[in-house]
């Protein structure tokens, strides 16, 4: 026992000495990890990349995940340090059967997994490992009889619990069924049929460069065993399958898990805004209304004293990073009294409008609450009317630009 804190003490001492250009990552998994040593593989092949990786691992031949979250072993792993990403893997089989099977006995405890380590660290991202389809298929059910059925239902079962637990995969099954469909030559399997060559390995150690990094492997100097030909396949088809379906795989960037993103309306009158920030992981704000005034709150209201086009830019930072979104908004603050003639508008029915009293229209502009620019269509036009008619039902806002001046006036709301 005395060993294993030691071990653990020194581990989290060499995290300290690393760049901040590393990733520390902890496996959970079981022989699916360990055979031919799959941490130390990804290792080696980022390493030959120019990147740096911290890995730990706790892999307990045929666990699942409810022995994981058994084990109290498992959470002194997960509270060992700040990892910036946990790699879960359940039992080979597990996730392939019936829905009902998974609910009851996966997923629940797949949850609880990530919830830990979330709990640990907010900012830790937690990253399960989609296995692939045995050889020949699991004979016990005829759902994944085959290769083939087998790979889709883990893949299926995967980034459902993925969805669950915000988190995200590693596409290992798919890539897998890359090779073997466009390369079968290659021999991913080692000889019991499920767990997997050192080419395999290999291709798995590719799909996690690629899914931590979001950079390809291509180009990666170690190979370990593999002739030079293979290694560049495998390399290869991480980056196809991974690379090039961040999203579908759910893959955040280390550096994007800060989040804000400005959202606005205006409820009071055409210059007063209530603004959101939409934030996530963000707990100072930083606001600049394009007018010489800020705010810190993470949901202000701010009015506007004069008419123009206002560029707004929200600054968020976090115990994640930070992240900066902003937003062009039009305000116009004219109204019926700047013009030498009063201006009248009726709603006419089916969405449609009829502005009477302006000398020779010069602009009209359709603006919604928010200061957004509404497309119209003109029916018909004078020098003194016109009607025209609106795609949307709402509120809206006209400005109209004349001989007499200019104007800005609520439309009615119409009545067919």
């Amino acid at each position: 026992m005395r060993l294993f804190y030691s071990s653990i003490i020194t581990l989290f001492l060499s995290f300290q000495s690393f760049s901040q250009d590393s990733l520390s990552v902890l496996f959970i998994g079981n022989s699916y990890v360990y055979t031919f040593d799959l941490p130390t593989v990804l290792k080696n092949l980022a390493l030959s990349k120019g990147d740096k990786l911290a890995i730990a691992s706790k892999t307990n031949g045929g666990y699942t995940f409810q022995n994981h979250v058994n084990d109290p072993v498992t959470y002194t792993k997960i509270h060992l340090t700040d990892w910036n990403y946990v790699i879960l893997q359940g039992q080979s089989q597990e996730p392939s059967f019936p829905y009902s099977q998974v609910n009851a006995t996966t997923l629940p405890y797949a949850i609880q997994l990530a919830d830990s380590v979330y709990t640990n660290a907010a900012c830790s991202q937690v990253q399960y490992f989609m296995t692939w389809g045995r050889q020949n298929g699991d004979s016990q059910w005829d759902s994944i009889n085959t290769f083939d059925k087998m790979n889709w239902r883990l893949r299926d079962a995967y980034l459902r619990i993925a969805e669950n637990a915000n988190a995200s995969v590693a596409a290992a099954g798919p890539t897998w069924k890359y090779v073997r469909d466009n390369h079968p030559t290659i021999e991913l399997f080692s000889t019991d049929g499920s767990h997997p060559s050192f080419a395999g390995t290999y291709l798995n150690a590719c799909v996690f460069y690629s899914s931590l990094f979001h950079k390809s492997p291509e180009g990666a100097s170690y190979i370990g065993s593999l002739d030079q030909t293979t290694a560049q396949i495998l390399q290869q088809a991480a980056k196809k399958i991974v690379i090039d379906s961040l999203s579908t795989w759910r893959l955040k960037h280390t550096d994007s898990l800060a989040k804000v993103l400005i959202s606005y309306s205006s409820t009071q009158t055409p210059a007063t805004y209530q603004f959101a920030s939409n934030a996530s992981l963000i707990t100072n704000y930083s606001w600049n209304f394009g007018d010489g005034q800020a705010s810190n709150l993470p949901n202000p209201t701010h009015t506007y004293s004069s008419s123009g086009t206002y560029t707004v830019q929200l600054i968020g930072e976090g115990p994640c990073g930070s992240d900066t979104s902003s937003v062009q908004i039009v305000v116009n603050l004219a109204n019926n009294q700047e013009l030498s003639k009063k201006v009248n508008v009726f709603a006419i029915g089916n969405n449609s409008f009829k502005l009477i009293g302006f000398d020779k229209l010069n602009e009209l502009q359709i603006f919604d609450l928010a200061g957004r620019s509404v497309a119209f269509e003109k029916l018909q036009q004078t020098d003194n009317e016109i009607v025209f008619k609106l795609k949307n039902v709402g509120i809206f806002f006209c400005t109209i630009s004349s001989e007499s001046g200019e104007a800005r006036i609520k439309l009615p709301l119409t009545v067919d």
